[in-house]
């Protein structure tokens, strides 16, 4: 993240300066109106450490009380993930957090939500094309020959096929790539690519659209965004929809060589989980 300014008489210098001008002007407001700002944050590869099993997924260690301290400085922090929503609550530990009363964790691209006030998720009924796709998937992929060492992740309202532990992982995951996508087509899904995995899930919501609508319902003044894969180019492309809207942002790359799509859109590029927490801890000694 760059060498930091010491100067004790202004937190605020040990916070790295980002390379745009909307990114600078984005860090300004969420400096100057804490209390209108909504901070969100995807998990796995952002929060979270990219594992070669998602289920062994979990937050930096520092993560969650780096969050507890941020959280009552600003107007509202989020967790909008691909995951399940009650799978990142649970391996992020966000519940019962001193801290995180009003934390809000938004699943399935947006589809489920979970509130720590609460404790509970709400969401829709499931689209009826994942269970069309979990019912055909075994079979297809051993017609279509996919390569050893590729599985199937269960996510209830989405079915995603991971290749990291493939023989070949780029090699599986571009024989994949079509006759998934014309699967999903038959059933009324898309395909969500990302870091070596192809997930079937329903259309009309992503984390754009989810980004959004929580910043439009919060009357947010400023959003912080920091994601880390090709799922988070929507709510990076939300982001630059609101600024020009009038709502300053800022637009954090959790650094990885894998998607350079979303590091050359970025206003700041931080190196990973660990650079996402220094961030978050630094923004949180800069603000009353």
């Amino acid at each position: 993240m760059g060498s930091h300014d010491t100067d004790s008489t202004n937190p605020a210098a040990s916070l790295p300066a980002p390379a745009t001008q909307a990114g600078r002007d984005g860090l300004a407001a969420v400096l100057a109106r804490p209390d209108r700002a909504v901070i969100a944050l995807d998990f796995d590869g952002t929060l979270a450490p990219i594992v070669p099993d998602p289920d062994q997924a979990r937050a930096h260690p520092e993560a969650v009380p780096v969050l507890a301290e941020l959280a009552p400085k600003v107007a509202a922090v989020a967790v909008v993930t691909g995951r399940p929503a009650g799978v990142a609550v649970r391996n992020g530990g966000f519940a019962g957090v001193p801290g995180l009363e009003h934390l809000v964790v938004l699943g399935h691209y947006g589809a489920e939500r979970w509130d720590a006030a609460t404790g509970a998720v709400t969401a829709p009924a499931p689209h009826p094309g994942v269970a069309a796709v979990r019912a055909e998937l075994p079979g297809f992929l051993d017609r279509i020959g996919a390569w050893r060492g590729t599985w199937t992740e269960e996510k209830g309202r989405s079915l995603a096929v991971h290749t990291r532990r493939a023989e070949d992982p780029q090699a599986a995951y571009d024989l994949l790539r079509e006759p998934l996508a014309e699967l999903a087509a038959r059933h009324g899904l898309i395909v969500e690519p990302g870091r070596m995995v192809l997930e079937l899930r329903p259309p009309g919501m992503d984390k754009g659209v989810a980004l959004t609508e929580y910043v439009r319902a919060r009357g947010a003044a400023s959003v912080l965004y920091a994601g880390d894969d090709l799922g988070d180019l929507p709510a990076f492309a939300a982001v630059e929809k609101l600024r020009a809207d009038g709502v300053p942002g800022l637009l954090v790359c959790s650094g990885s060589s894998e998607v350079t799509e979303l590091s050359e859109r970025a206003d700041l590029v931080v190196p990973g989980p660990a650079g996402v927490v220094e961030l978050l801890r630094n923004l949180a000694d800069a603000l009353p």
